[in-house]
C-alpha cells in the first residue's frame, strides 16, 4: 500500500469518527469536518512539530481551527495522536466531557484556541505569528516556528477577514499559513448563493502566496504546505476545493455529498445512511469508534519523528543557553510572566490630568521597563496617548519585529483577536487602545480573552458623554455598564472573568496600571478625555492611597458620622468631592467612597465591604453612564445620579452643565435625598 493510499485511509477513519461523534451526540456538524479530513491528516502526520511529550513546548508549531463547529475533526485527529480516548469521542457535547461542542482551548491536548465565532480563530492564530516573530527578533531564529489556521467560507465572509489578510499581508508574514476548506456550504445556503468574489485574487492584492489544490488529493496538499513553508516572504493561502460531507450516502447508496443538509445535524437526520457511509469509507458501522491500523501506524511512526525532533530542539536550545546567559534569563522570565522593578511612586505627573495623559505618562516608562509588552492602537495613537509607548520604541513593520507597537489600523475587532492570540502564543503581554464607545466592534473578542482567561489589558479611553462636541456617536453612555457585566461572569476557574478599572485621578491610573500587569485575567482601563482633579489625601499620600483599587473600592473623604454615603468611579468621584465640600459649608458630613472596580470590591472580605458601606446609612451614587453601573453598591433606597438617554453635541463643561454633573446638584440632591431640601 503506497503512502498515499494509507493516509486516505486515515483521512476517512477522521470521517468516519466525526461522523460517529455527532450520530451518537444527536448533534453537531459532521458534513466539515468530513470534507477537511484529507488537510488534517497530512498537516498532522507530516508538517506540524510539537513535542509529544511536552504539549506546552513554547516553540512548537501551532494550529488554530477556526471554524469550531468542524471539532470532531479536530478531536478525531488528535485522538489518533494520543491526546484524546475512543471514550472521550465519544461523549462528545456531553456534560463533564472534554470533547464540548466547540473546541476549549487546552494546550496540553493539542488544542490552541477557542473557537466557534467565525473569523476569530484565523485572527488570533495572526496574533501567534505576529508573537513569534517578536520572540525570533530577540532571542534568534532557533526560536522560529509556524502557526497554521483552518479557515471555512463562513470565516472569509466575516468582515475580520479583511483585517487579517490586510495585516499578514502587510507585515510579510511568511511563519502563517493559512488552509482555507471551500465546499462551497453553509448552513443555511450555498455560497455562491451570497458570494461571487474572486477569493484568491483577493488574497493576492493583498500580498499573500496564494496556491490553489485539490483538497483530497494527499500529494498535492502535501506539495502545497511544503511550498508554505519554504516561503520567505509571504504568508501562504492555500485554497482545498473539498466536498461537504465527503463518502456520505443514503440507504440506497445514492450519494449524500455536497449538500447543505448534512452541514449542521447528524447523517441521519439530514437524510443519509450513517451505517452506509461508514461501510463506504471501509469501517465498520458496528464499531465505528475505532482507529484503522494504518492511522495508529501513521500516527505512531510520526510521534518517533516529532520525538527525534524535539530531541534535536533541546540540543539546540541547551547550546544556545549556555552562550547567552542573560537572554536565556529573560527568555524564561517572558513565558513565567514575570515582571521587573518598578518604582511606581517615582512616575511623575501633571496634576489635575486626563487620565488618558497619566496613561501615557505610565506607558512611557513601561516602555523602558517591560521588554515584553506589546501596544497597539487601532489608528488612534495620538489620541487614546497609546503614543507614550510608541515614542519609546517603534511599531512593527515587514521584516522588522525589534519594535514593540503593533498599529493596527481602523480594525479594533482584528486588533482584540490579535491580542488574544499574543496571549495564546505566550511570552508577551498584549495591550490596545482605542476610544471607549468603540469597544462595541470588540465585544466578540474580549468575550473570548474572558473565557479564555488570557491577560489582555484594554485602553478604552474618551470614557463617557465628556467627548462632547463629538456628539452622540462618539460619547459612551450604555458601554461601562455592558462592561462591567463581564465582572459579574465567572470564567471556568471561578473567578470573575474579568476586571474593569475606571480610575478617578492620574494616581489611580499608576495604580491601575500596576494591578493590570499584574493580573492573568483581562483587565479594562476605563480613562476619561477630559482634565480631571486630582483627589484630595485623607491620611498618607495620594499615590500610596491609589493602591486600593486592588481592593476595587475605598473611601476617600470620611467623616466621624457621615450623614451619606457618595459612591462613583472615574471623573465622577471628584465631583462627589466638590459636593461634599458644599455640604459641609452646610453642617452636613458625608463619605465619599471611590469604587473603580465593583467584582474586586465584591471579593473583598465582607467585614471590609461593610466598613467601607456602613449599613443603615443612606447612599447616593453619580455616574456618567447608565444608573445600573451602581445600582447594585447603591441599593433601592438610595438614590443615583446617572443617564437614561444618549448624548448632544456641545463642549463637556455645557454638557455637565446641561446633565447637572457639578458639585452643586450633588449636594441639592443628597439634601433630597436626606430630607433636608429647604422648601
Amino acid at each position: 500500500m503506497s503512502t498515499n493510499t494509507k493516509l486516505s485511509r486515515v483521512a476517512d477513519n477522521i470521517r468516519i469518527l466525526s461522523a460517529a461523534m455527532v450520530e451518537r451526540a444527536k448533534s453537531g456538524h459532521p458534513g466539515g469536518a468530513m470534507g477537511g479530513a484529507d488537510f488534517m491528516t497530512v498537516l498532522y502526520t507530516e508538517f506540524l512539530r510539537y513535542d509529544p511529550d511536552r504539549m506546552d513546548y513554547p516553540f512548537r508549531d501551532r494550529f488554530f481551527l477556526d471554524p469550531g463547529h468542524m471539532a470532531p475533526m479536530l478531536y478525531s485527529v488528535l485522538a489518533m495522536a494520543g491526546h484524546f480516548t475512543a471514550d472521550d469521542l465519544k461523549s462528545l457535547r456531553q456534560w463533564g466531557s472534554v470533547t464540548p461542542g466547540h473546541p476549549e482551548a487546552e494546550v496540553l491536548r493539542g488544542i490552541e484556541n477557542t473557537s466557534g465565532p467565525l473569523g476569530q480563530g484565523h485572527a488570533m492564530a495572526l496574533g501567534a505569528a505576529i508573537a513569534e516573530r517578536f520572540l525570533a527578533s530577540r532571542f534568534g531564529e532557533w526560536t522560529a516556528h509556524k502557526t497554521y489556521a483552518y479557515i471555512s467560507d463562513g470565516a472569509v465572509e466575516e468582515e475580520i477577514s479583511q483585517g487579517v489578510g490586510r495585516i499578514a499581508g502587510h507585515l510579510g508574514l511568511a511563519n502563517f499559513i493559512m488552509y482555507y476548506d471551500s465546499n462551497n456550504i453553509q448552513l443555511s445556503t450555498q455560497v455562491d448563493e451570497v458570494d461571487s468574489e474572486d477569493v484568491a485574487a483577493k488574497y493576492k492584492a493583498w500580498g499573500w502566496n496564494v496556491l490553489l489544490v485539490d483538497g483530497h488529493d494527499i500529494d498535492a496538499l502535501r506539495k502545497a504546505i511544503a511550498a508554505a513553508n519554504a516561503e520567505t516572504e509571504r504568508p501562504t493561502l492555500i485554497i482545498g476545493r473539498t466536498v461537504m460531507g465527503r463518502g456520505a450516502l443514503g440507504v440506497d447508496g445514492s450519494s449524500y455529498e455536497n449538500k447543505v443538509s448534512t452541514h449542521g445535524q447528524p447523517l441521519s437526520a439530514a437524510g443519509a445512511d450513517f451505517a452506509a457511509t461508514v461501510k463506504n469509507l471501509g469501517g465498520d458501522p458496528e464499531n465505528p469508534f475505532a482507529f484503522f491500523e494504518e492511522s495508529r501506524d501513521a500516527f505512531d511512526a510520526r510521534r518517533e519523528q516529532l520525538r527525534k525532533w524535539a530531541k534535536e530542539q533541546a540540543k539546540i536550545e541547551k547550546a544556545w543557553r549556555s552562550e547567552h546567559l542573560d537572554l536565556a534569563h529573560k527568555l524564561d522570565g517572558f513565558f513565567a510572566n514575570e515582571l521587573p522593578e518598578i518604582d511606581w511612586n517615582s512616575i511623575e505627573l501633571k496634576a489635575d490630568s486626563a487620565t488618558r495623559a497619566a496613561s501615557a505618562s505610565v506607558l512611557s516608562v513601561l516602555a523602558e521597563k517591560v521588554d515584553n509588552l506589546v501596544v497597539a492602537s487601532a489608528d488612534l495613537s495620538n489620541s487614546d496617548k497609546t503614543d507614550g509607548y510608541l515614542k519609546k520604541t517603534k511599531a512593527f513593520a515587514k521584516g522588522d519585529f525589534s519594535g514593540k507597537f503593533f498599529q493596527a489600523g481602523v480594525s479594533e475587532l482584528t486588533m482584540a483577536c490579535v491580542m488574544n492570540g499574543m496571549a495564546l502564543h505566550g511570552g508577551v503581554i498584549p495591550a490596545c487602545g482605542t476610544f471607549f464607545v468603540f469597544s462595541d466592534y470588540m465585544k466578540p473578542a474580549v468575550r473570548l480573552s474572558a473565557l479564555m482567561r488570557l491577560h489582555v489589558i484594554y485602553i478604552w479611553t474618551h470614557d463617557s458623554f465628556r467627548v462632547g462636541e463629538d456628539g452622540p456617536t462618539h460619547q459612551p453612555i450604555e458601554q461601562e455598564a455592558q462592561i462591567r457585566l463581564m465582572e459579574h461572569l465567572h470564567n471556568h476557574k471561578g473567578e470573575r472573568s474579568m476586571v474593569v478599572l475606571r480610575p478617578a485621578d492620574g494616581d489611580e491610573t499608576v495604580a491601575a496600571w500596576k494591578l493590570a500587569l499584574e493580573e492573568h485575567r483581562p483587565v479594562a482601563l476605563i480613562l476619561s478625555r477630559q482634565n480631571i482633579k486630582t483627589l484630595p489625601v485623607l491620611s498618607q499620600s495620594r499615590r500610596k492611597e491609589a493602591m486600593q483599587i486592588s481592593k476595587g473600592g475605598y473611601v476617600v473623604m470620611d467623616a466621624a458620622k457621615p450623614a451619606a454615603i457618595l459612591l462613583a468611579d472615574g471623573s465622577e468621584v471628584s465631583t462627589l468631592v466638590e459636593g461634599a465640600q458644599l455640604l459641609a459649608e452646610e453642617g452636613i458630613s458625608v463619605r465619599v467612597v471611590n469604587v473603580p472596580s465593583e467584582g474586586l470590591f465584591r471579593d473583598q472580605p465582607r467585614s471590609y465591604q461593610n466598613t467601607v458601606l456602613s449599613a443603615g446609612i443612606p447612599r447616593y451614587g453619580m455616574t456618567s453612564g447608565l444608573p445600573i453601573n451602581l445600582s447594585g453598591l447603591v441599593g433601592e433606597d438610595g438614590y443615583i445620579h446617572g443617564l437614561d438617554h444618549f448624548g448632544y453635541s456641545a463642549p463637556y463643561k455645557v454638557l455637565d452643565e446641561q446633565f447637572g454633573y457639578n458639585g452643586k446638584t450633588v449636594a441639592e440632591e443628597v439634601k433630597e435625598l436626606l430630607g433636608k431640601k429647604k422648601k
